[in-house]
């Protein structure tokens, strides 16, 4: 397994990434910012990110072991995966998303059942790539007020596939179990 990937995003008056939209899906939003930081760290210093100016919010969460994917998805999804920061992928998403109680009361199988079986999340995703490239951070571990962020970045050309992929995923039995979401949308 690599060595897992810890970051902060943080929103405020500066940053790399221009936020056009912060729209609350489910649940509550986040507040207003012009830009947007994704700031890569080290484990154990998850803390706020020094900034010469105090952001609106920050979110925390690091990348872990891949879950819920068995050997052939993950050998897929290798294969196919583009790297972050590609220079044509001046679009970006980043929607941090909780679940609720009753999905983390499930059995792990039970997780994967909905997740794949049902709602084929993997297979959905892998129709996407290599045109978006994708990241997920645990967040629910470190007592953050989402479980998981995720991460997206892409060429303007590919604007309508992502609107596409974000369309079928919430329209899945799994995001049934989605309690809160937010939509954080970027351009570079």
């Amino acid at each position: 397994m690599a060595a897992p990937i810890a970051a902060v995003f943080a929103a405020g008056q500066l940053g790399s990434w221009r936020i056009e939209s912060v729209r609350p899906v489910r649940g509550d939003g986040l507040a207003a910012a012009a830009r947007l930081e994704v700031l890569q760290v080290t484990a154990g210093t998850l803390s706020a990110p020094p900034l010469s100016a105090p952001p609106s919010w920050h979110l925390r969460g690091s990348t872990g072991h891949t879950r819920y994917v068995e050997r052939n998805e993950k050998l897929t999804l290798a294969a196919v995966q583009p790297p972050l920061g590609r220079s044509e992928a001046t679009r970006a998403a980043l929607i941090p998303i909780r679940k609720s109680d009753a999905w983390w009361e499930l059995a792990q199988d039970e997780r994967r059942a909905i997740l794949e079986t049902r709602s084929r999340h993997i297979a959905l995703g892998l129709e996407y790539l290599p045109a978006i490239a994708r990241r997920l951070y645990h967040s629910r571990e470190l007592g953050e007020a989402f479980d998981f962020l995720t991460w997206f970045e892409f060429a303007p050309e590919h604007a309508h596939r992502f609107e596409e992929l974000v369309h079928a995923l919430r329209e899945t039995e799994e995001w049934r179990y989605v309690e809160r979401e937010v939509d954080v949308r970027l351009s570079r």
